[in-house]
């Protein structure tokens, strides 16, 4: 009877951590920022079209476009343990603070310097919705100088994008992890046909 009761009093601590880690991943509304995420991506590079061609897209790697994109939305799903995409859809995800639409003004800002670099390849998207300079082939110093600014300063934007909405929507800073993921997902989703892209396993395909 002894041994029972220490026992059970060694498993009240674990069920009390598993059942705090359940509540913290069932309510993360993963599907609202994914819908979220959409519509910013798509308010970025929704502009004015593009007025040089893209680079012609090659063989594809070992790596499928769209499978790639499945395997992110899975790991996305798995890791974070959503209790409902219903629910989810349902949550009020805030993405007008007045530092997240600073930092989107600037983002958009950006993206008429950036599209002609990705649409000659030197630019791509890393798996992780990160921007990547890939190459230098074709630029001269200048141009060179300038691919790398930009990467750089997106890419600072980005993440800054990803800790205000987890503070904006009082989440955990590990939720910020979770969040890029997301994005990630919907920055290659919404590439330009002919944009180079980082799979999951670090091969680069075009798209």
């Amino acid at each position: 009877m002894r041994g029972q009761w220490k026992r059970g009093a060694l498993l009240l601590p674990l069920v009390f951590i598993i059942i705090s880690c359940v509540t913290i991943n069932v309510y993360f509304p993963a599907a609202a920022i994914e819908k979220a995420a959409d519509k910013l991506v798509d308010d970025v590079w929704g502009g004015a079209q593009d007025t040089e061609t893209p680079v012609t897209p090659q063989k594809k790697g070992t790596e499928d476009i769209e499978g790639s994109l499945g395997i992110y939305k899975r790991l996305a799903a798995l890791h974070m343990g959503v209790r409902s995409a219903e629910a989810a859809e349902q949550a009020d995800i805030n993405v007008s603070t007045p530092a997240i639409r600073t930092l989107k003004k600037s983002i958009q800002g950006r993206a008429g310097a950036i599209r002609p670099f990705m649409n000659k390849g030197n630019i791509g998207i890393g798996n992780d919705g990160l921007l990547v300079l890939r190459s230098n082939k074709g630029l001269n110093l200048k141009q060179k100088a300038a691919a790398r600014r930009l990467v750089k300063a997106e890419n600072k934007d980005r993440m800054a994008l990803y800790g205000e909405i987890a503070k904006a929507n009082n989440f955990t800073p590990d939720r910020i992890k979770d969040i890029q993921r997301l994005f990630a997902g919907s920055w290659i989703k919404n590439a330009r046909k002919g944009w180079w892209i980082q799979g999951p396993k670090g091969a680069w395909t075009v798209k």
